[in-house]
């Protein structure tokens, strides 16, 4: 039987690249599954640059995000800004799904709500990794808060680089072709795994395979785990062609 399921999205107003990666490969898992069909959809918070501020005010949109959302009655919803969320407190991706699951219930369409910034702590437990290296767009202030984040869900960071790009749409633009040689740079030989992309503007989905292969090391990103929780979450089976270590078919729940 065919399911057509929709897709719900909370983007920064200026997110470019979680609108095409995502689609991209849940398209990719259709050609493995056709009866697995999806829509997209989605709701916009004002955000232009990667600032602390600028986060937390874009982050108060997002209940508003939520119940426009549920009035397409969506599937599943995903909050699209690793940042955002991580900058408001360790922890915050439980408050920010638990209160935007209940908008959603408020208004008649209950949908299950995840975060790009879980959706990764997440991916990194199922991949068993205890230490990581990791690449982020951002100024190194917020760089240092993100994996202050992620080093507080009990995970070691052994080298890291920022790059520094203040400007969300010039984020979108950084060409992902850079990411293998930047990773090279990297000492990364005690890692589990790399995370590429420690944000879902960032392109980085072209130069997965690319880095795998480069440093014989799993690979993730933002939004490849963010994918992975989505259709973990509708109940199908997280498998996409191309999409690194964690989409490969190799951490299917209960397989």
């Amino acid at each position: 039987m065919t399911r057509h399921l929709r897709i719900g999205q909370i983007v920064p107003s200026s997110n470019t690249t979680m609108e095409t990666e995502v689609p991209a490969m849940l398209q990719a898992h259709s050609h493995l599954y056709p009866n697995d069909r999806f829509t997209f959809h989605s709701s916009r918070m004002r955000m232009k640059k990667v600032e602390k501020d600028e986060l937390a005010a874009m982050d108060a949109e997002s209940d508003r995000c939520a119940m426009e959302l549920s009035d397409a009655q969506v599937d599943v919803l995903g909050y699209a800004c690793l940042v955002a969320i991580m900058a408001m407190g360790h922890g915050y991706h439980r408050i920010s799904q638990k209160r935007l699951t209940e908008c959603t219930a408020a208004n008649g369409a209950t949908a299950p709500v995840i975060t790009s910034a879980g959706a990764l702590v997440n991916a990194l437990k199922v991949m068993g990794a205890k230490k990581i290296a990791l690449v982020a767009p951002y100024m190194i202030p917020l760089t240092r808060l993100v994996m202050d984040y992620i080093a507080n869900e009990g995970f070691e960071i052994v080298d890291w680089r920022a790059l520094e790009i203040p400007d969300n749409l010039d984020v979108g633009r950084h060409d992902p072709a850079k990411l293998p040689d930047i990773v090279s740079t990297m000492n990364y030989a005690d890692a589990d795994v790399i995370v590429l992309s420690a944000c879902v503007q960032m392109p980085s989905l072209p130069a997965v395979a690319k880095v795998e292969a480069l440093t014989g090391k799993p690979v993730v990103t933002a939004s490849i785990a963010t994918t992975y929780a989505i259709l973990t979450e509708l109940g199908l089976p997280p498998v996409v062609p191309g999409a690194g270590a964690l989409l490969s078919g190799a951490y299917v729940p209960n397989a």
